[in-house]
């Protein structure tokens, strides 16, 4: 088989602009191996509009979206293939995969790109009791039964979880003609998008029970109601349940970056978004792999994933380029005050110059008000930003000058938090 210098897993928007980058930065053998029979990755089924805003400067479908990244790989000659599943990633960049054309095959390339995704959290993980009946679905598999499939789950849905999916599921399955008796959340804030709150449930009439989740489904060959009740402090309180009869439970209760085989190559893992962790140029522990969009940390809109992807395509190809040789030293960031995690884990000056800017990515793990983003160098405040409302559902991105970390690197690390402004 063809050698490669940069093998990319996944197809999707993460691995597509990072081809696009990367070739786009000198690298002319690159491959991008796809487990579905079309690339495009979950996009494909994301048919509402809302995609391409800052990427594109207009309002696409999930399929349009993807249909322009997938025509520059093909305008630029790059290889894919299709159906192709990724069984083992080793530590010296090994990759090897398999498919039906080419049987088990192996690659060495220089580099490597994770662009896996992301999967739904199932039910299995949220221990609700109950029976095993028909009719309980992840919200991305309802959307792909409707939206390719052509298939309506069910009639009287009930949905758990209002992360993004959950509630553009709740316009959908409107729209198709279902009941939506009501939308339920533990946490007293919603998980999505405030503009998909609005557009999804106000819009249609759905109501969205905060600080609430199931205790119970009843049923035994089929979904036939479930209970639902307040939580305090993590736990049920009794008298607050309330009966809801329906025939299809929705869960949409968070995502899991797919990350088998980053941890079957030991690639080190953050505890908090279950992604790699990764310094500046989105490499992970290992030199040479590097890791974007949803398999790194989950994401709010496909554009930040893309704008991510092609930093981490344009980074490969400076390795492949430079020989791969690392610099040692390495400043930590440090999340304190309401600043659950942030991407990158830390910054290595002698990787940057005087007129770079570094990419900080972040979620909190409140809802604040009134609050200045602020990062510190020891005692030195080298960025400060001031934001009226922060929100878990919403991904923050800052923009640190290159200058300021380089006057700072004997510092012991970078602290990254909330203050009040």
């Amino acid at each position: 088989m063809k050698p490669y210098d940069l093998v990319i897993i996944g197809g999707g928007p993460a691995g597509l602009a990072a081809a696009v980058s990367a070739r786009n930065a000198g690298i002319r053998d690159i491959l991008i191996l796809e487990r579905d029979a079309e690339l495009g990755g979950i996009l494909n089924q994301c048919i509402h509009n809302g995609f391409g805003l800052h990427t594109f400067k207009e309002e696409l479908t999930g399929p349009e979206y993807a249909s322009r990244f997938i025509a520059q790989v093909q305008e630029l000659g790059i290889d894919y293939k299709l159906n192709t599943m990724v069984l083992d990633l080793a530590k010296d960049k090994t990759v090897t995969a398999m498919n039906r054309t080419d049987g088990l095959f192996q690659l060495h390339p220089k580099a490597v790109i994770l662009a896996m995704g992301c999967r739904e959290r199932p039910r299995g993980a949220l221990n609700i009791p109950g029976t095993r009946p028909a009719g309980i679905y992840t919200a991305g598999t309802a959307q792909r039964l409707v939206n390719m499939e052509g298939l309506l789950p069910g009639r009287k849905v009930v949905i758990l979880g209002s992360g993004d999916i959950g509630l553009i599921m709740a316009r959908r399955m409107t729209l198709e003609g279902a009941e939506v008796k009501v939308v339920a959340e533990l946490m007293p804030y919603s998980g999505g998008l405030k503009r998909n709150i609005v557009q999804c449930l106000d819009d249609f009439g759905i109501p969205l029970k905060l600080s609430h989740t199931v205790i119970d489904i009843q049923g035994k060959d089929r979904v036939e109601g479930i209970t639902l009740a307040r939580v305090e402090q993590g736990k049920p309180v009794p008298g607050t349940e309330e009966f809801y009869e329906c025939d299809t439970l929705l869960l949409s209760c968070g995502l899991i970056p797919e990350n088998e085989l980053s941890r079957g190559a030991g690639v080190n893992l953050n505890p908090v978004t279950k992604g790699p962790t990764v310094n500046e140029s989105l490499e992970t522990s290992i030199p040479g792999v590097f890791a974007a969009g949803n398999v790194l940390h989950v994401h709010d809109l496909v554009d930040y994933v893309s704008e991510e992807a092609a930093a981490a395509g344009v980074h490969a190809a400076d390795f492949i380029l430079k020989g791969g040789e690392s610099p040692a030293q390495a400043l930590a960031i440090h999340c304190q005050g309401g600043v659950r995690y942030s991407v990158p884990v830390s910054v290595r000056p002698d990787c940057l110059t005087a007129d770079d800017s570094v990419t900080i990515r972040f979620r909190v793990d409140n809802i604040y008000k009134n609050q200045r983003i602020a990062v510190y160098a020891g005692e030195n405040r080298i960025f400060s930003k001031k934001r009226n409302v922060l929100a878990p559902g919403e991904m923050e991105t800052i923009h640190l000058k290159a200058a300021s970390i380089l006057e700072n690197r004997d510092a012991a690390g970078l602290i990254l938090k909330l203050e009040d402004a």
